[in-house]
């Protein structure tokens, strides 16, 4: 029975992944290419759904993909690749948006929250349309299961619904995909307010761990994460948020348990634990911030990477189209 096929993609808008991709995805994704048939992507046709600079966007993408290999992608595991790379994510977004419902679109909560903060009258057309574009990425690669956590659920709603409402239409086409849901998954909070999750768009820099940062900076930050005036090291996610957010950072990369880190630290002060966690952030960063640099210093050999991993999605991606084209009606080049 041959493997399923998994899919996810990541925003290319950063000059570094931080400690919330790398526990709560990235590790997920080196362990599912053992266990799947892997398709990941770097998204810059998402990136692009608000203002982005063509320079900086082309410089990280290409540091975004350095990452995901340092990480521990394998390109003789899974397939990696760039978005804008295969025409197909377009029309198939296309074709898909031509299905859904103007109220259906416009119920998508992330839509609601970004442009809230933007104002409507300033989101683009882009944005509003973003979910389609991502049921076109899972649908293109007949993807059974897709990693997704609870603010991503409504999207992958929206791509089962649409894959089921274009096979009742035009006869069996897609693969209807499932989550996949990775036990256990650390969700890691700001350094400063534990009460949001580590995010670029909402943390501010000395809430967030960068996984390229040097190690001195992340020491830094870890010193100065927020606690609370009882120096007890409890989990505690209402009384004491921040030493929690701690103990499950320390528990993720160690492998240790939080039980055992309570046992550990019981009496030792904030002190000593952030000293140590400090020095488990660093080790489990640094040979990734090492190899990453390796690969972005050697642009032509990250590039062929990408035209085989392109190659690879191509195959699938083209396969599906000309089924859509065909069911859809669309006449055939020559």
């Amino acid at each position: 029975m041959p493997a399923l096929r998994v899919f996810s993609g990541i925003q290319p808008t950063a000059d570094s992944f931080h400690l919330g991709n790398y526990l709560g995805a990235l590790r997920q994704w080196v362990a599912l290419q053992e266990t799947h048939d892997a398709f990941y992507c770097v998204v810059d046709l998402h990136a692009i759904t608000v203002p982005q600079d063509p320079a900086l966007l082309r410089r990280r993408s290409r540091i975004a993909v350095a990452q995901l290999f340092a990480a521990g992608l394998d390109p003789e595991r899974c397939t990696v690749f760039v978005q804008s790379h295969i025409p197909e994510h377009a029309e198939l977004a296309w074709v898909l948006s031509c299905l859904t419902g103007f109220g259906e679109a416009s119920r998508m909560v992330q839509f609601k929250d970004k442009a809230q903060k933007s104002g409507a009258d300033q989101a683009s057309v882009g944005l509003f349309t973003y979910p389609i574009l991502q049921a076109a990425d899972i649908l293109l690669y007949q993807t059974d299961q897709v990693p997704v956590g609870e603010d991503q659920r409504q999207h992958l709603e929206l791509t089962r619904d649409l894959a089921q409402r274009f096979n009742r239409r035009f006869g069996d086409t897609f693969v209807v995909p499932g989550p996949y849901i990775v036990a256990d998954v650390a969700k890691i909070s700001d350094l400063q307010d534990p009460s949001v999750k580590m995010s670029k768009s909402a943390s501010a820099p000395q809430g967030i761990v960068d996984v390229l940062e040097e190690p001195a900076s992340i020491r830094r930050k870890i010193s100065r994460a927020v606690t609370d005036l009882d120096t007890d090291i409890r989990a505690d996610e209402q009384a004491k948020p921040g030493v929690t957010n701690l103990l499950r950072i320390y528990a993720a990369l160690s492998g240790a348990s939080v039980a055992d880190l309570e046992a550990r630290y019981a009496g030792a002060g904030y002190g000593a634990f952030k000293k140590d966690l400090a020095e488990v952030v660093v080790s489990a960063l640094a040979p990734i911030r090492e190899q990453a640099e390796k690969m972005l210093a050697d642009e032509a050999e990250l590039d062929r990477l990408l035209a085989a991993g392109a190659a690879r999605a191509r195959e699938v991606a083209s396969r599906t189209m000309a089924q859509v084209r065909d069911r859809v009606g669309f006449l055939a080049s020559r």
